[in-house]
């Protein structure tokens, strides 16, 4: 009986996907809940899984084609065998096979994303302890045993992954040219910017923040906050985000978005926090940051950051954000001017630290100090608005307690 696959169901954000990856040839056998085909979006990537076991059987959609909501993608016949290999063995062959790498691989029980990475480090499964239910190899065992083959002496070097196809345009000595199809991400990050920058009155203000007393305050407690917060590490973002959820409360306009001729005030901070991935920038969104603690806050950067290295932000997870908060200082990046989010109001950019030195009460000190900067629509938010709200961030930032005193 023949199985339909389906392409997953869309939220409304996202119109279309691109079949990214076939990971079963037509013939071979498929397990229920085992990763079969890859879909790109404009936002992530998202997995489609077998929903019996069987044999894979024609692919509608091959690789680069558009697919729609729950659009067929191909078919399983369930319950059918795969093709055999040629039989050319001694009679000793059927007893090696069956205890053969492989063939114990098919028996090791593992999460599909468990499979899949172990597969693309050249990892048998069946050599992997699992720790979860009924000894089921979770993907963090894989991860662990990736740093120990990594770690050990004399390792066997580790295949490379296959690589997809590009045409390379030959020249003269080392003046070569790679030509790959820009992905689904990256356009859509360029359709947007692009679209920003044509349909708003973008401007930035600067300023500069004294960041002596936040880097004293996580210097003193950093240890005591890990330890009473189950390894949740205090960092600079959650001071930020708390300081600008403070700020977007006094200057709701700073948050809010134009809808047609409307301004819709939101109620609610929205906090989208701009995470680097192999695949681009993708901007997950902490829902209600603004009742959020600071461990809150970095646990759930701390989880969006993981998931995006894994591939595995959802689609939910970064939509409907209200105002957005973007560190290129990680990278080493003095000072820029952030392009707003549609249909978002504003950006904040946050920018590496420096000792420099500074005019303190008369005299010259070295302090360290960071710059700030605020993109914002100037349809909706005015220059006075714009630089009060990014000063009431500084203060907040340059005496801290004040974000505990509400003051």
């Amino acid at each position: 009986m023949a199985i339909e696959i389906k392409a997953p169901t869309f939220p409304e954000s996202v119109a279309d996907g691109t079949v990214a990856t076939w990971h079963k040839k037509p013939g071979e056998a498929v397990k229920r809940d085992e990763l079969i085909v890859d879909i790109e979006t404009d936002k992530v990537v998202l997995e489609v899984l077998a929903t019996a076991d069987g044999v894979l059987g024609a692919i509608v959609k091959n690789e680069g084609d558009t697919v729609l909501s729950d659009e067929v993608l191909g078919s399983i016949e369930a319950g059918g065998a795969a093709a055999a290999p040629a039989a050319a063995a001694p009679a000793a062959a059927p007893a090696a096979a069956a205890s053969s790498p492989a063939a114990a691989d098919e028996d090791a029980i593992g999460a599909p994303a468990a499979r899949k990475l172990a597969e693309e480090n050249g990892i048998a499964l069946s050599s992997i302890k699992g720790t979860g239910k009924d000894g089921r190899v979770t993907k963090e065992d894989v991860v662990a045993a990736i740093d120990a083959k990594k770690n050990a002496p004399q390792a066997a070097a580790k295949p490379a992954a296959p690589a997809a196809a590009a045409p390379v345009v030959q020249g003269a000595g080392d003046r070569t040219e790679k030509r790959v199809p820009m992905t689904r991400l990256r356009a859509k990050i360029a359709e947007r910017l692009v679209e920003a920058q044509s349909n708003m009155a973008m401007l930035t203000t600067f300023n500069e923040v004294d960041m002596t007393e936040v880097m004293a305050l996580r210097s003193k407690y950093k240890d005591l906050f890990e330890k009473s917060h189950n390894g949740v590490r205090l960092g600079f973002m959650s001071f930020f985000v708390k300081a600008a959820t403070e700020a977007l409360k006094r200057y709701p306009a700073v948050n809010a978005s134009i809808d047609g001729n409307d301004i819709v005030y939101h109620g609610f901070a929205d906090v989208g926090v701009a995470v680097s991935s192999d695949r681009g920038l993708v901007v997950p969104v902490l829902r209600n940051a603004e009742s959020m603690s600071l461990a809150e806050i970095e646990n759930g950067i701390a989880t969006f950051g993981k998931k995006a290295r894994d591939g595995k932000l959802a689609i939910e997870e970064m939509t409907g954000g209200t105002f957005t908060i973007t560190n290129g200082g990680t990278f080493g990046s003095m000072m820029s001017t952030p392009i707003v989010n549609p249909p978002q109001a504003a950006i904040l950019g946050m920018h590496n630290i420096l000792q420099r030195p500074m005019a303190v009460k008369g005299q010259v000190e070295i302090r360290p100090m960071m710059y700030l900067a605020l993109s914002y629509d100037h349809r909706l938010i005015d220059g006075k608005e714009a630089v009060t709200f990014l000063v009431t961030i500084k203060n907040l930032l340059e005496d801290p307690a004040r974000l505990l005193l509400d003051i």
